[in-house]
């Protein structure tokens, strides 16, 4: 497909607001908790922001198998991109992991909003993502000052 897809809708449903702007809500807590010095801060947060890039690389993956033509080679490298970053950011002490999953979801930021108006995503996805993963990549940022200061 090259253009948007007619069978998905063009504003996000309510469920999707919610399931997409929760989790990345928790990185973004997780960064201002681990700025505030709370100790099990930083472990929440690298630890769910490798889970969630993890299954953001399985939304990728999951809509290529519905991608008209078969897989596309930009849905397997984002979903490379994503799956990797995350698994590898899991054994990585964060102030590494933290600059690696930012990779991932700058992916998605960047990606996405292609992905549905070129047809490999639902529409929703052109205005979902982007406000959604600046809050990610902002938690991500508050993680990566508190390493910093660590």
């Amino acid at each position: 497909m090259t253009q948007p897809r007619t069978d998905t809708p063009a504003h996000t449903p309510w469920l999707s607001l919610v399931l997409g702007y929760g989790p990345t809500t928790v990185i973004l807590v997780a960064g201002v908790l681990a700025l505030l010095g709370i100790p099990w801060a930083m472990t929440l947060g690298c630890l769910w922001a490798s889970a969630i890039l993890i299954f953001l690389a399985g939304v990728v993956r999951g809509l290529s198998f519905f991608t008209a033509g078969g897989p596309r080679a930009s849905q397997i490298v984002v979903f490379g991109v994503r799956f990797w970053s995350g698994l590898i950011a899991l054994v990585l002490p964060p102030i590494l992991a933290l600059p690696l999953l930012a990779v991932g979801y700058l992916s998605s930021l960047i990606y996405d909003p292609f992905a549905a108006r070129s047809g490999a995503a639902p529409r929703y996805f052109e205005k979902l993502r982007p406000p959604q993963m600046v809050i990610a990549v902002g938690g991500l940022v508050l993680l990566f000052v508190a390493a910093l200061r660590a």
